[in-house]
């Protein structure tokens, strides 16, 4: 049985920007850490407001906030995923639905983490879950670090989930957005969690298992 999850909003309601910039706060500058998060505060707004699609900015702001991380190491991130998990995104994980993939996992499934957020910051969290990872791959180039091709997500998300594991479909898929409609409907049994309105709207007429509640937030 082969079980993939999507991450930020579906497994947890953190921010792996926050826990970066909490990385960088206590671990390198807090001026730098104080000017990113000004800097970022008019396109927040806009994106608040529904002005600009939220899920794309915030996917957007991750690739851009990893030019902070100065002489950038992949045992440095490592310590910057652990820090982020640790201080923001595992305090706000959402304990029904990891209680679930902890079940699927006790019945001998295959799980999987399946998140546009890159792989430095996405196995810490997976490892508390017992979790595999298919994240966003990082490059390290003279102490620069960067998403290395394009984010796993949408259509590229079912992509590389169905080319690694070598199958045509997954029994169990959990997503929380319209953006992880093209995973739900590879699986067998599609769970929309915590939905947003337009999930929401997808799950109700073709009748997926809907769990959880935006408004329980």
């Amino acid at each position: 049985m082969i079980v993939i999850s999507d991450m930020m909003g579906t497994l947890t309601t953190g921010s792996p920007v926050l826990g970066l910039v909490d990385w960088v706060r206590h671990n390198q500058s807090r001026m730098q850490a104080r000017l990113y998060m000004v800097s970022i505060m008019p396109s927040y707004l806009i994106a608040k407001r529904g002005w600009i699609d939220w899920q794309t900015w915030a996917q957007g702001l991750m690739v851009n906030s990893l030019k902070m991380v100065k002489n950038a190491t992949p045992e440095k991130m490592r310590s910057v995923g652990e820090w982020a998990v640790e201080h923001d995104l595992w305090k706000k994980r959402r304990e029904d639905v990891i209680a679930r993939l902890q079940e699927h996992a006790a019945q001998g499934a295959q799980v999987y983490i399946a998140s546009s957020v890159v792989e430095p910051i996405i196995e810490p969290f997976a490892r508390r879950v017992g979790a595999q990872t298919i994240g966003t791959p990082v490059e390290y180039t003279d102490g620069h670090v960067r998403v290395a091709g394009g984010l796993v997500a949408q259509e590229r998300k079912i992509e590389q989930v169905l080319s690694r594991l070598g199958v045509a479909r997954v029994d169990f898929a959990y997503g929380d957005t319209v953006q992880d409609v093209p995973l739900l409907e590879h699986a067998d049994r599609p769970i929309a969690v915590y939905p947003d309105e337009a999930l929401k709207a997808v799950s109700v007429e073709r009748g997926w298992e809907i769990l959880g509640s935006r408004g329980n937030d």
